[in-house]
């Protein structure tokens, strides 16, 4: 064959099958992220235990909002499991420690909210599927239903039958009990999808009735349960509010202790130098139906969000990723 014809044919085949491979991409989209689980004999102990050696990291990138804004950042994840438990291990850059959200101050006439919220990771696992969760994330739930107008746009899934599984790390509502505060997900009401999990948990507004003022203080009779926080375990009505004098500041949400399904997931925190490390874990399979049941057999579509000092607007992880589970 003339050897002209035989690189005219060889071009054109490499044009028909790079043609087909965009096809393929736009069926199946980009390849995934995937954060591979390995199985431990021995559950970490905490964040600087060996046995996190054992995992492999994978950098999740984060698409800039708010705080973000126009910023690369990632998330360094790692994941680990037992027979009984999964545990993962995040860190990520936050230039500031925030976990006071809107705290109290005294002006020595009247109080008012301080400016600053708290930095939160949040994340989403199917329960059941969730139409185009797998190839959006967060996004096909954010936005939800999916493709619904604007002004319908709400955290939620688009039908009763789609369920996610909600992972809220919290540092001032819920990392004082050691815990990330457990959700669902689901179609929405006329606010959002979002549900809480069977039991009790969250946070108190400390706030009177017409809202002029905080209604809780620290139990002069006991200690902190934890240093820089008011809980509601530790907290009293307060009957005297002469004593308090200008600047003096008192917080706004006060953590309950959570119980039931809500307290299924435990945490363990550290911010130094700029940094956050964060382990949250809980059982493979809670039992509960508002809860993923983790299958070492199966694979998991998920999503994450990071929040600094934000009680809105967030970075996303950029694509949809997938949890896999290898011994």
């Amino acid at each position: 064959m003339n050897s002209k014809i035989v690189i005219s044919l060889t071009l054109i085949m490499a044009l028909i099958l790079g043609g087909m491979l965009l096809d393929l991409r736009e069926v199946f989209g980009a390849a995934k992220l995937t954060l591979t689980a390995v199985k431990v004999q021995k559950a970490p102990s905490g964040l600087d235990d060996p046995v996190w050696e054992k995992a492999r990291a994978i950098q999740i990138p984060l698409e800039g909002k708010d705080k973000f804004a126009g910023k690369k950042k990632t998330v360094t994840t790692k994941a680990v499991y037992t027979y009984e438990d999964i545990y993962f291990l995040f860190t990520w850059k936050d230039s500031t420690r925030s976990f006071t959200k809107k705290t109290w101050q005294f002006s020595g006439q009247k109080w008012r909210h301080l400016e600053g919220n708290e930095d939160r990771l949040a994340l989403l696992f199917e329960i059941t599927r969730i139409k185009n969760f797998s190839s959006q994330g967060c996004t096909a739930t954010c936005h939800g239903p999916y493709r619904a107008p604007v002004y319908e746009y709400k955290l939620s899934t688009g039908t009763a039958a789609e369920k996610g599984d909600l992972w809220h790390w919290k540092a001032a509502r819920s990392d004082p009990y050691n815990h990330a505060d457990d959700g669902w997900l689901t179609v929405p009401d006329e606010q959002t999808g979002r549900r809480y999990d069977s039991g009790e948990g969250g946070d108190v507004r400390n706030e009177t009735e017409d809202k002029s003022k905080p209604l809780y203080m620290q139990d002069p009779a006991q200690k902190p349960i934890t240093t820089g926080f008011l809980l509601m375990d530790g907290a009293v009505k307060i009957t005297d509010y002469s004593m308090f004098k200008a600047g003096d500041t008192v917080p706004f949400r006060l953590p309950k202790h959570p119980i039931g399904s809500r307290g299924d997931i435990k945490a363990l925190s550290r911010y130094i130098d700029g940094v956050w490390n964060l382990m949250l874990h809980r059982p493979l399979d809670t039992d509960h139906d508002d809860d993923v049941a983790f299958d070492p057999r199966k694979n998991y579509s998920f999503a994450m969000a990071v929040f600094d000092d934000s009680g809105d607007d967030h970075s996303k992880a950029t694509q949809a990723m997938i949890l896999k589970f290898v011994r």
